[in-house]
């Protein structure tokens, strides 16, 4: 990608509007951040920034109208940004109104800012991205966009995580002001890329979790394209794909996926094993609970009336071979549910055979980088992604808002 990097502007006594995505894990019950990680992640880029003498703009968010659990002030935030830091970042509640254009207004060299949760205007959330779909060039009377680019000399966008979103936030501003890429933004494309344009074969694909639109949104596409040699697949995705070979996992684990309108994504799974018989790995036993034991079934002993967790120690030990031989890993998903004791033997074990692996490894989406840091030490990962939706989205070939505004941005 040919954008603008940080070091290609003088931001000397500048001020500098600065794109995060530092939405992060919230503790239902305390409202306080439980994974600080892409906070960690946005302070080499703001330290850069401030270390060139600029006014310091920071926006972000943190939930949104489908996560409103998570639809929290950003105060915790500034004192996390603080801290990592070392050097205080002030915090403003108001994202672009009266008080957060007078504190920017009183910035000096040096200094930064963090505004209010972007989340609380209509225009940054999801439901009015989705009802009223603006383009980019329509944004520029947004409240955001005609309340702050006056005020700001340069954009910067490091919110690879939200990519995605077609929010005024992310898209509009590179209309009207000087534009950089931030560095991580820059290094998950890179992480990406080399998944995504070169992986060095044999490469392999894990698929788990709950969220299969995810893994189905991506599969397809790296089958087709000759970048996966083999795909494993756990979590409900690997349940999807036994229930289209044919296999009858039980009315319990059937009507969990029939309530949740995931039996749509049988017929894919046909397709795609009938197009890749060879790739597409699928469990060859399945976990349960009973009288408070793990136990376990082979699938030629299915249906059976369990709700099944995770995938058996025979899937593990053909997953773990495949992985053996992987120069290329890239992770999406838990083979279960890990949060369990009783469920987490799939999951840490294909974790463990991932981090002792000398091939290149990717992992990214929110609950598969909390399934890594429980059982391994993510340093052993090549690259952790900071990114979801964007990631997948990446990875299927489809142009992500983002980076269509990057390319078009003023230089």
């Amino acid at each position: 990608m040919n954008f603008k990097g940080i070091d290609d502007f003088d931001y000397a006594g500048k001020t500098v509007l600065l794109r995060v995505d530092i939405n992060s894990p919230i503790d239902r019950q305390t409202k306080k951040i439980v994974n600080e990680n892409r906070i960690r992640k946005s302070i080499p880029t703001i330290r850069k920034i401030l270390e060139k003498k600029a006014k310091l703009v920071i926006i972000a968010h943190q939930g949104d109208t489908l996560d409103y659990e998570n639809l929290i002030p950003l105060a915790e935030h500034a004192e996390k940004l603080s801290n990592l830091l070392g050097d205080p970042v002030t915090y403003v509640d108001d994202p672009c109104g009266p008080a957060a254009r007078e504190a920017v207004r009183r910035l000096g060299e040096g200094e930064a800012v963090l505004l209010g949760n972007l989340r609380y205007l209509s225009e940054e959330v999801s439901t009015f991205e989705n009802a009223v779909k603006l383009e980019p060039e329509e944004m520029g009377s947004t409240y955001l966009v005609r309340s702050l680019a006056p005020l700001c000399d340069y954009y910067v966008n490091d919110a690879f995580a939200a990519a995605h979103r077609n929010a005024p936030s992310m898209v509009a501003f590179q209309q009207l002001l000087p534009t950089a890429a931030g560095d991580l933004m820059k290094a998950e494309l890179e992480a990406l890329d080399r998944v995504m344009e070169h992986p060095e074969p044999p490469c392999v694909f894990v698929l788990g979790g709950a969220k299969i639109s995810d893994a189905f949104g991506m599969m397809e596409q790296v089958l087709d394209s000759g970048r996966a040699d083999r795909i494993l697949t756990g979590g409900i995705t690997g349940e999807i794909m036994l229930l289209a070979r044919g296999l009858r996992l039980g009315d319990k684990t059937e009507r969990f996926i029939s309530d949740r309108g995931l039996n749509v994504f049988i017929g894919e799974a046909q397709r795609y094993l009938k197009k890749w018989p060879e790739k597409i790995l699928c469990p060859l036993d399945l976990a349960f609970e009973s009288g408070g034991r793990r136990c376990e079934m082979d699938v030629a002993d299915l249906p059976a009336e369990e709700m099944f967790m995770d995938i058996g120690e025979r899937t593990i030990g053909y997953y773990t071979k495949e992985l053996s031989r992987a120069k290329t890993i890239f992770v999406n998903g838990p083979m279960g549910v890990y949060e369990n004791d009783l469920f987490e033997n799939g999951t840490k074990q294909i974790w463990e055979a991932i981090a002792s692996s000398s091939a290149y490894s990717l992992v990214g989406g929110g609950d598969t980088v909390s399934a890594a840091q429980r059982f391994i030490d993510t340093a052993d990962i090549s690259y952790v992604c900071t990114a979801g939706g964007a990631m997948v989205r990446y990875l299927s070939g489809k142009e992500l808002p983002l980076i269509k505004a990057m390319k078009t941005a003023m230089k």
